[in-house]
C-alpha cells in the first residue's frame, strides 16, 4: 500500500478524529499525508487536543498494521472516499465515513439499495411483513440494507438473501465482531451471499455511541427507507429522520392501535412519511427497476378458513373464538396449532392468537 493510502488508514482510524474531523485535516493540509505529518500545535485547533496528540503520536499504528492484514483475507475490502467505487450517494451525505471495512459482494454497493428497519422487539407479524417485504422488493432488484440487529433487520436481511440483489448490513461493532451474537450464522451467511460494512476499527465493541453513527450510513446509502415496525424510542427512528434529512423517500407500515411496537411508525406517518399497506406501495414511492417476478396464485388464495375470519387482525382469546364459532376449546386450539405451524397464525403472551398476513 502506498503511503498516501497508509496515511489515510492512519488518519481515519486515529481516536478522536471522527469523519468531521477528517474532513477537516484534509480540507486545510490538502491531503492525508500532508495532514498525518503535521505538528499537534497544527491539527489541535481543528481537532481539538487529545486526539492532535494521538495522530502525533501515531496511536492507530497498530489498529492500520491489523486493518491491512484483514484487507488480505478472501472478501475482505478497505473501502476510502478516494475509491472509485465508493457509493456517491453516500458521499454527498452528512459526515460520509472516510473509511469502511467490507466483506462480500462490493459489487453490490452500485446497485439501488432500498433500507428495511423497524424494532429489535419485533412481533411475529412485523417480522413476517419485513422478511416477506424484503424477498419482495430484492425480486424487484433493490438490495435492502439494514443493520444486523434482531428483529425486524434480521428477518430484512433473510429475506433478501433469497434473491440475487442480496442484502447490505451495516454494523455497529468492528468488523470482525459479530453483535448481536444469535445472529452470529446470519452475519456469516450476509458475508458470502451479500456485504458487510463497518467503519469501526477491527475488536471494536457495541458501544451505544455507534448505533446512531451506523444508522446514518444506512440512510445516506439508500434510496428510500422503509420502518416495518417501531416503538416510538425505536432507533430506527433516527434511520427514518436521517433519510428524511437527506431527502430520501420515507414510508412505515401502519399497525395496530394496540401495538406499542406500531406507534413509531404511525408519528412518521403523522409527521410526513408515506402510508404503505404492500410492495406495490413502496415501488410506486421509489421506482421499479424491473419486472415483477411472476407467481403462481392459489384459486382459493382470496378465501380464509372460518377460523381466521373470526380472528381478524387484533390479538384475540382463545375462548372468544370458541364462542363465536360454536366450537368447543380443544377443537379451537387444535386448528390454532395448526395454523401457527403453517405460519398463518402467532401465540402471544397472556394466552392471545394473531392472525399473520401474507405480503
Amino acid at each position: 500500500m502506498s503511503a498516501a493510502s497508509t496515511s489515510w488508514l492512519k488518519l481515519a482510524l486515529t481516536p478522536g478524529i471522527g469523519p468531521v474531523g477528517f474532513l477537516k485535516l484534509i480540507d486545510a493540509f490538502g491531503s492525508a499525508e500532508h495532514a498525518a505529518a503535521a505538528r499537534a500545535a497544527q491539527t489541535e485547533k481543528l481537532i481539538g487536543r487529545e486526539a492532535a496528540e494521538a495522530l502525533q503520536q501515531d496511536l492507530a499504528a497498530p489498529m492500520v498494521d491489523a486493518a491491512l492484514t484483514w484487507a488480505e483475507g478472501e472478501g475482505c475490502h478497505l473501502l476510502t472516499l478516494q475509491d472509485r467505487d465508493y457509493p456517491p450517494q453516500l458521499a454527498e451525505a452528512a459526515s460520509p465515513p472516510p473509511l469502511l471495512f467490507a466483506r462480500g459482494r462490493r459489487e453490490l454497493l452500485a446497485r439501488p439499495m432500498l433500507a428495511v428497519v423497524g424494532s429489535r422487539a419485533a412481533t411475529p407479524q412485523g417480522k413476517r411483513n419485513a422478511e416477506d417485504f424484503s424477498a419482495a422488493l430484492a425480486a424487484h432488484g433493490y438490495t435492502v440494507i439494514s443493520g444486523l440487529a434482531s428483529g425486524i433487520d434480521a428477518a430484512a436481511h433473510q429475506g433478501a438473501l433469497a434473491h440475487p440483489a442480496s442484502t447490505i448490513a451495516v454494523i455497529g461493532t468492528g468488523i470482525d465482531r459479530v453483535y448481536p451474537a444469535g445472529n452470529r450464522a446470519l452475519a456469516h451467511r450476509i458475508a458470502t451471499e451479500g456485504l458487510i460494512l463497518s467503519e469501526f476499527p477491527l475488536g471494536m465493541g457495541p458501544l451505544a455511541g455507534h448505533f446512531p453513527r451506523r444508522n446514518r450510513i444506512i440512510a445516506g446509502l439508500a434510496r428510500g427507507c422503509l420502518v416495518v415496525e417501531a416503538g416510538t424510542a425505536s432507533g430506527s427512528l433516527i434511520s427514518a429522520r436521517l433519510a428524511m434529512e437527506n431527502n430520501r423517500d420515507v414510508m412505515a407500515l401502519p399497525g395496530s392501535i394496540h401495538n406499542p411496537q406500531a406507534r413509531g411508525c404511525h408519528q412518521l406517518i403523522k409527521d410526513g412519511a408515506r402510508l404503505v399497506e404492500n410492495v406495490d406501495d413502496v415501488l410506486d414511492e421509489i421506482g421499479r427497476l424491473t419486472a415483477p417476478l411472476a407467481a403462481a396464485t392459489p384459486a382459493n388464495a382470496g378465501e380464509a378458513p372460518p377460523l381466521l375470519a373470526a380472528m381478524g387482525w387484533e390479538p384475540v382469546l382463545a375462548e372468544h373464538l370458541t364462542d363465536s364459532l360454536g366450537l368447543t376449546a380443544g377443537e379451537v386450539y387444535a386448528m390454532l396449532l395448526e395454523l401457527e405451524l403453517d405460519g398463518q397464525v402467532a401465540s402471544l403472551a397472556g394466552g392471545r392468537f394473531q392472525r399473520l398476513a401474507r405480503t
